[in-house]
């Protein structure tokens, strides 16, 4: 397990493309990469940021929420293929910076009082297929369904339903998670070993998000119960720019991370 670090910290406050040396001046080895709009999908771009990347490791790749992911499962058939265009784009990226994960939010609840009912066949195969899109570009990585409050995967119902379908990877965002107003536990049993990716920042008691270590919430517990899990791979430190006022604040909850990621090990031996 390592601590890592995803470049929508630095959204608003820094152009991806410079995100990724910024990253690698901070010492911080492994990231994930935030595609933020629809000419950062491009080729070109995707090669300069390889060309910029330098020895950081790409560990995952996150396109902008809502740009082309829910039609990806929309029944239309023009809509759709549409759609497949933009995430064939976004394979791409995955494999040409070596991505090993593609986070993923998909379809979102817009309607807060409307009882959505799932196909859950459907997603699942809409999801086999996005996968086999990511192995026929060659590349490593696979979906990592992210738990996100206001999509489709709003609760551990969502992912234990899916699960019977289709196993699906999935993404762990704590903020998210909280958000949701559902214990960590609950989701934590319903995803178990299919965990691939983790997203991490603080929060306090009222909700309000945090640099790690400047919250409440408990990171040594958490990554205690991810072992517990069998999980090894990244965490991702994911901030939102009115988080913090300055990038030694960034690298300072960064150490904590790893210094509660020490604390962790320790007591599992």
């Amino acid at each position: 397990m390592e601590i890592g670090i995803s470049t929508a910290t630095f959204f608003g406050k820094s152009l991806t493309e410079d995100s990724v040396r910024l990253i690698d001046d901070l010492g911080i080895p492994v990231c994930e990469i935030f595609l933020t709009t629809f000419s950062e999908y491009e080729k070109d771009f995707v090669d300069l940021l390889a060309a910029r990347k330098g020895g950081l490791r790409v560990y995952s790749i996150h396109t902008l929420n809502q740009h082309f992911e829910p039609e990806l499962f929309n029944p239309a058939d023009r809509t759709r293929k549409d759609a497949e265009v933009w995430f064939g784009k976004a394979a791409y990226a995955a494999k040409t910076l070596g991505a090993e994960t593609y986070t993923f939010h998909g379809p979102a609840r817009l309607k807060p009082r409307k009882r959505y009912v799932l196909d859950y066949p459907w997603i699942a195969a809409r999801l086999r297929a996005l996968d086999a899109v990511l192995k026929e570009q060659g590349g490593g990585a696979r979906i990592a369904y992210e738990t996100v409050h206001w999509t489709y995967f709003n609760s551990p119902a969502f992912i234990r339903e899916l699960h019977a379908h289709y196993g699906v990877a999935t993404c762990l965002d704590i903020k998210q998670v909280m958000q949701s107003q559902i214990p960590l536990d609950d989701y934590l049993a319903a995803m178990g070993d299919s965990i691939r990716n983790v997203h991490l920042c603080d929060y306090d008691d009222s909700g309000r998000l945090a640099v790690p270590g400047k919250g409440t919430f408990d990171f040594v517990s958490l990554f205690r119960r991810l072992v517990d899990l069998g999980y090894n791979g990244p965490m991702m430190m994911e901030l939102y720019s009115g988080d913090y006022r300055n990038f030694d604040e960034v690298l300072a909850g960064y150490e904590y991370l790893n210094q509660c990621l020490e604390k962790a090990k320790r007591s599992l031996v």
